[in-house]
């Protein structure tokens, strides 16, 4: 039966995702709070909301009457999803899991003092006063973010008490709905960082894509690689992780699980996205058989998903925006890219640019076995390739 899904977020994840539900034969209305978003591009149902009005939301549902609901970003009043239950609605991965996996503080003590997995020390603060005794306790160097944003927004690196009063003013007004609460975490002296994308599906049975590595530069990341060369007994105690935290949470669809991997120390559970992971981009390179964006279909749609395999070596480098313009971007260099053997571009449609924001992202692949290190190298050359005009 043809299902209409309400998409709560309609940016570059928002729009892959699309893409793979309508070729299932679905209907997605995009929903963000600017219009144009990506996701809108390749639909032609869209509204441009309030993402935190929960009169807007409810008049939305109401007005469409989905099936599904599908959150692509944080901000959303996400406590809007019990009721949505309630009506029948299948809310993705469930209300539980997007409310929980919306707010920092919530994962990280389901995580550490439910679970019992481990994760860095850490502590939480509402004001400034609050903010310097945590810091006191978790020790200089530390980690600050606030307990809601995402892609690195308001996060801050503290090496010195200098740098104390500056984290805690970015940590205020970066924080997406002004929740006006920051976590101070203990910095981990890791060797490499890891996402483990989880498939939960009605079946029970939960699925682990091959682990993919990344590196990030101002809390966001810069490039991503498929697979990950990590330890064999590191991989295991991080599908336990994964397994253990999205059965608490419950729900169907495709989870980016973070760990921190250490030589010295293991497996630490960093955090949790319950949907495509930015990271998870690299799975359009060829990597495996089937991207993150189609794995969310099915396990969303209840459809079969009979296993997930490693095809090839795959990376991806992102493309950034060099300053901010409210006129619409150009692209210069995409013939140069594609020039090139095993490369491929895809450019988001973002309408806005602002300084180092993402617009699109250079992919690359190799055959079966090959090293991770060319195929990185060769995405990082295609994405130098190509420049955002303003």
């Amino acid at each position: 039966m043809k299902k209409t899904i309400l998409l709560l977020g309609s940016g570059e994840l928002g729009k892959e995702f699309t893409i793979a539900v309508k070729r299932l034969g679905h209907r997605v209305i995009a929903v963000d709070s600017y219009d144009g978003a990506p996701a809108m591009q390749v639909t032609n149902e869209r509204e441009v909301i309030d993402m935190l009005s929960g009169d807007d939301l409810d008049r939305i549902v109401q007005k469409h009457k989905p099936d599904i609901i599908v959150p692509e970003i944080e901000a959303i009043r996400t406590e809007r999803f019990y009721d949505y239950e309630k009506q029948g609605i299948q809310v993705i991965p469930s209300a539980r899991a997007a409310n929980f996996t919306m707010n920092r503080k919530a994962i990280r003590d389901l995580a550490s003092k439910e679970l019992g997995l481990k994760t860095a020390r850490y502590e939480y603060a509402k004001t400034i006063e609050e903010f310097r005794k945590a810091i006191s306790q978790i020790g200089i160097p530390c980690v600050v973010k606030p307990l809601m944003s995402s892609s690195g927004k308001g996060q801050s690196y503290i090496r010195n008490e200098n740098e104390i009063e500056h984290a805690w003013e970015i940590a205020m007004t970066k924080s997406r709905a002004k929740v006006g609460e920051v976590i101070v975490e203990e910095f981990i002296s890791f060797d490499s960082e890891i996402t483990l994308l989880t498939v939960t599906q009605r079946s029970e049975e939960t699925l682990f894509c091959p682990p993919i590595g990344h590196r990030q530069e101002r809390g966001d990341y810069m490039e991503s690689w498929q697979p990950a060369t990590i330890n064999p007994n590191h991989l295991a105690e991080a599908q336990r992780m994964a397994a253990a935290v999205t059965k608490s949470l419950t729900g169907f669809g495709i989870w980016g699980v973070e760990f921190f991997l250490s030589d010295k120390d293991g497996v630490y559970f960093s955090e949790l996205s319950p949907r495509p992971h930015d990271t998870g981009m690299v799975t359009m390179s060829g990597s495996q058989n089937l991207t993150e964006f189609e794995l969310h279909a099915r396990a969303i749609l209840g459809l079969p998903i009979p296993e997930i395999t490693l095809e090839g070596s795959g990376a991806s480098a992102v493309i950034l925006a060099p300053d901010a313009s409210t006129s619409e971007p150009r692209y210069e260099g995409i013939e140069n890219a594609l020039s090139m053997s095993r490369v491929d571009v895809r450019i988001f449609g973002k309408p806005t640019t602002r300084k180092y924001r993402r617009m699109a992202v250079a992919l690359a692949h190799d055959m079966l076995g090959a090293s991770t290190d060319g195929v990185r190298e060769l995405a990082k050359k295609a994405a130098g390739k190509v420049k955002v005009i303003s």
